[in-house]
């Protein structure tokens, strides 16, 4: 079993959009239920860089629908091209530019693997902070999700640029994406921090899933107690667990939505060349800006534009995680344990031997 603070990195990545989120936890004592052999006691430093390749499998292989899902995202109803997902999938195909779903895909790799580290050297800094202040031995849940939003504002910040331009590249039009520092380059350094008050907001989004997650548990343990007339069970299945955490996922997805919306409107690319409407677009930059026009052209499901797609990516991308995760964790331990031992035997042991 893999510790709650070791796991709450991967409800920030997911909400901030990284293609890692867990959406098993059963939070019973404060863990998650991630089965590890009990011969493997992963280091901190396993851990990071798993998350980090798992990271990088991950949204590799859901990148076209993140792509779709972005586009998508970031249309308007004034130039309305997108119906439905699938219209920009239909796109690409039909003008011949399925590789072009995978724009920006380096730069987003780059930001998944950089934001694991500085999210795990910012944690590790927080939680020891925490320990020498209070003089604790052990860190509860509250101070454990405070840390985590601590530790996922400082990554926000530190990947937001890599963020921004990922964006500016998946919504750019199909075949005409630039590369990393030619798209930072496009506006000012200011610009390239645009949603960074968006992503710090949704650093509470673990806040969110825990508490819903916690009510819907209290709630079906006292039915089950109930009906088995007496007895008190005190820990969920892995079936129900894997449900009310998939559940509560998807309502802090819900409510933190229109805020996703917003800040992919806010980095989304300009595609439209025309310089006399710059002024003009440049205003609907804004958070407010973005706000008044997506409450004005569209209403009240504008906001929700795209939630399904959303879900469905943060569905796909646990069990992608689930089914890669332990095996890479694995992997990386045995790698480094056979590289510290290889370094560790002196020359004059190896031509004894």
């Amino acid at each position: 079993m893999v510790e709650f603070d070791h796991q709450v990195e991967l409800d920030y990545l997911a909400s901030v959009g990284l293609s890692i989120p867990a959406i098993v936890p059963s939070i019973v004592s404060h863990q998650y239920f991630f089965p590890t052999p009990g011969w493997l006691r992963y280091s901190p430093i396993d851990q990071a860089t798993s998350g980090a390749i798992g990271a990088v499998v991950s949204t590799t292989i859901l990148y076209p629908l993140d792509t779709c899902k972005a586009k998508y995202q970031a249309e308007n109803e004034i130039k309305r091209k997108y119906r439905n997902l699938s219209d920009v999938l239909w796109e690409a195909i039909s003008t011949r530019q399925v590789l072009s779903l995978y724009q920006g895909l380096g730069t987003k790799n780059l930001q998944s693997f950089i934001a694991q580290f500085v999210y795990f050297y910012g944690y590790s800094y927080f939680k020891r902070l925490y320990l020498e202040r209070t003089g604790s031995k052990s860190i509860g849940t509250k101070a454990n999700l405070i840390l985590a939003a601590a530790a996922g504002a400082c990554t926000a910040i530190v990947t937001q640029p890599l963020d921004t331009a990922s964006s500016r590249m998946q919504t750019s039009a199909f075949g005409k994406s630039k590369g990393l520092w030619s798209t930072l380059a496009q506006g000012s350094w200011g610009e390239a921090f645009d949603g960074l008050g968006i992503s710090l907001l949704l650093t509470s989004n673990p806040a969110v899933q825990y508490t819903v997650f916690d009510q819907l548990k209290a709630r079906l343990l006292k039915r089950n107690q109930k009906i088995e007339k007496g007895s008190s069970p005190e820990v969920l299945s892995a079936f129900s667990a894997f449900v009310l955490g998939a559940l509560s996922k998807s309502i802090a997805t819900v409510l933190t939505y229109p805020a996703i919306r917003c800040k992919v409107m806010i980095q989304a690319a300009d595609n439209d060349d025309n310089v006399d409407k710059k002024a003009k677009k440049k205003s609907g930059k804004t958070l407010s800006g973005v706000l008044h026009a997506i409450w004005k052209r569209e209403g009240v499901p504008g906001f929700f534009k795209g939630l399904q797609a959303q879900i469905l990516k943060t569905v796909l991308s646990s069990a992608l995680l689930l089914m890669v995760k332990e095996k890479i964790s694995a992997t990386t331990w045995i790698f480094v344990l056979a590289l510290s031992k290889y370094l560790l035997l002196k020359p004059g042991r190896l031509r004894s031997k």
